[in-house]
């Protein structure tokens, strides 16, 4: 999967609960993450709701996990190969 470092068209966004989190930025994802990981521990009143919970906060680790893996990808393209240090 390719990820891009291009502004996604729900940057700014008010709601970005109903965003794909693949359209997220990392930091969208993370904040995001943040959120539902606080609203879960406060306890949602209904076991769906509580589900409905998890299953975003599971999208957006994965989300923020596929940025991270880019990002370790990124650096270790730039970074010099130790034959190349010679």
């Amino acid at each position: 999967m390719t990820v891009s470092n291009e502004p996604s068209a729900s940057a700014g966004s008010s709601a970005p609960t109903v965003a794909d989190p693949a359209a997220l930025s990392f930091e969208q994802a993370r904040d995001e993450l943040v959120r539902v990981v606080a609203e879960l521990e406060q306890g949602a009143p209904t076991l769906e709701q509580s589900l409905t919970l998890w299953e975003r906060g599971e999208a957006l680790a994965a989300r923020c996990e596929e940025w991270l893996l880019g990002a370790k990808r990124r650096l270790d393209a730039a970074r010099p190969s130790e034959g190349d240090a010679r």
